[in-house]
């Protein structure tokens, strides 16, 4: 792995710990980190009552950019994914999802994205 490629994959990580943690003071119950099927992956499952947030993590200058940086193809990638962890839980059927983003822009707290697509 590159150096600059290292300080991306670090960059993520913290972002995704910072996301998680505005997630966990809003109530909600963190249920995976990176879950990785051989169809994509979710950066953060969170759960609040019944409700499954499946959740992608940008880190961006921009709070614009890191919105228009999850594309239809991330997306796909993403409800593929999400629909395997579904398939995994014996209370699917009575959960109610969404696909949210949470932006992390340097020097802000968190913005979170509910219900983006």
């Amino acid at each position: 792995m590159t150096p600059d490629r290292k300080k991306a994959y670090r960059k993520g990580h913290r972002a995704e710990r910072f996301a998680a943690f505005a997630l966990q003071l809003k109530g909600y119950r963190i249920a995976a980190r990176r879950f990785k099927t051989p169809v994509g992956e979710v950066d953060l499952i969170a759960r609040k009552g019944r409700l499954i947030a499946f959740v992608e993590v940008k880190a961006r200058s921009t709070v614009q950019g890191t919105l228009d940086s999850v594309g239809p193809a991330a997306m796909d990638r993403i409800e593929a994914a999400a629909n395997w962890w579904l398939g995994q839980q014996a209370d699917a059927a009575e959960l109610n999802w969404r696909f949210d983003v949470i932006s992390v822009v340097p020097g802000k707290w968190p913005v979170h994205h509910t219900d983006v697509w």
